[in-house]
């Protein structure tokens, strides 16, 4: 397997997880209220660079891994100030999967520079 494509499968498994675990942890695993709250709907923003990173359009992944740092910075910031313990685990899950997710997504368009992919 190349490095493009071990930074493709990267970006896809950690948007994919990023997308599941937003929803669990709202809905589910540490609500902010009981029963689950709206905060749920994050997970539907991360709809928006699923499609193009999925076709491993280029353009796509430069955008979305400046994208990714809204819900990075928003993990840290739970983490830090949420006092329930699932919370902040669940805080450094998606701080996790944002590093993994920008790592793959700014590794994936240099590698694709350089091997000639036009951006699209």
């Amino acid at each position: 397997m190349n490095r493009i494509a071990v930074c493709h499968w990267g970006a896809i498994t950690s948007l994919i997880g990023l997308i599941v675990l937003t929803l669990a942890w709202e809905l589910w695993l540490a609500p902010l209220r009981p029963g689950g709250s709206l905060m749920a709907l994050k997970s539907l923003l991360l709809l928006a660079p699923l499609f193009g990173v999925l076709r491993g359009r280029v353009y796509t992944y430069q955008w979305a891994s400046m994208f990714i740092l809204f819900f990075f910075a928003e993990g840290v910031m739970r983490a830090w100030s949420d006092t329930v313990l699932l919370s902040r685990v669940c805080a450094g899950i998606e701080i996790a999967l944002c590093t993994l997710f920008f790592a793959s997504a700014v590794y994936y368009a240099r590698f694709a520079r350089m091997a000639g992919i036009p951006v699209r």
